[in-house]
């Protein structure tokens, strides 16, 4: 018995909406690609132009934040900028900040996605300081002191911030106005930041406070928990820089000593 016609016209109209829908879907992905891929600002770029300095290998991803005051920004020699990232130096674009950089990143650094570097008198970002995404940064803060004056009408006061070589700050943690970190230093995630922190420590908390420090004659205080089994820090260190086939290794690495723990 031959089908149905009108159950075989209903089937091939819906493998002909269903390939439509796939065909439709593999073009927007496509074209979003070759948009988020043509829309980065690198140094082949025309938009390299409007910055102070922006450096070799450096790459700003697409969709990008807010970016102005270009002139008064540096972003250094293969530094990773997320997408949806804002830089900005001054209150609004077209403004003469002076002679000076005011937002200075620094080389090999990656900022996570969504985090915002707010600068109006100085930000310095040190070498190889990493950030996780929604990270808010600024050296300016409005002041509350006039009682008759709402806050955000009152005049701002500004004091430098200073990020030290090799930190390390967590999702979502805040870095207030004066904050200096010394090298290496963790921020845990969803911290809110102010004052001067020391060389290799762990800070974390609202407000944030010293968690973990390094003592040159005890090592770490308190001491780290490890099992003695986590990979040599040279070893990392290079597997850091060799790209996509490291953090493969990295990532096979991690693997096994999971499976080592559950066994």
């Amino acid at each position: 018995m031959s089908p149905n016609p009108g159950v075989a016209r209903r089937a091939l109209a819906e493998r002909v909406r269903r390939r439509a829908r796939q065909g439709a879907h593999a073009a927007v992905h496509s074209a979003w690609e070759w948009v988020r891929r043509h829309g980065e600002i690198t140094p082949q770029t025309p938009g390299r132009h409007r910055f102070a300095y922006l450096g070799e290998g450096a790459c700003i991803g697409f969709p990008v934040g807010a970016i102005y005051g270009e002139p008064w920004i540096s972003i250094g020699d293969h530094t990773l900028v997320g997408t949806h990232v804002t830089i900005s130096a001054g209150f609004v674009p077209g403004l003469d900040l002076g002679p000076d950089v005011i937002v200075r990143i620094g080389g090999s650094c990656s900022i996570g996605r969504g985090t915002h570097i707010v600068g109006h008198q100085s930000i310095e970002i040190g070498n190889d300081v990493f950030t996780g995404p929604n990270v808010y940064i600024t050296d300016q803060n409005h002041t509350y002191g006039d009682l008759d004056t709402p806050i955000g009408r009152q005049w701002p006061e500004n004091n430098p911030v200073v990020i030290g070589d090799g930190c390390w700050i967590g999702t979502g943690a805040i870095i207030l106005p004066g904050t200096r970190l010394g090298r290496n230093v963790a921020v845990a995630g969803g911290a809110v930041v102010r004052g001067e922190f020391p060389d290799h420590a762990v800070v974390g908390g609202v407000p944030a406070k010293i968690l973990r420090s390094h003592d040159g004659d005890n090592g770490w205080q308190p001491p780290l928990r490890t099992d003695g089994s986590a990979m040599p820090l040279d070893e990392l260190a290079a597997l850091s820089v060799d790209g996509i086939g490291g953090l493969q290794i990295l990532q096979d690495r991690l693997r096994e000593e999971a499976a080592q723990v559950t066994e």
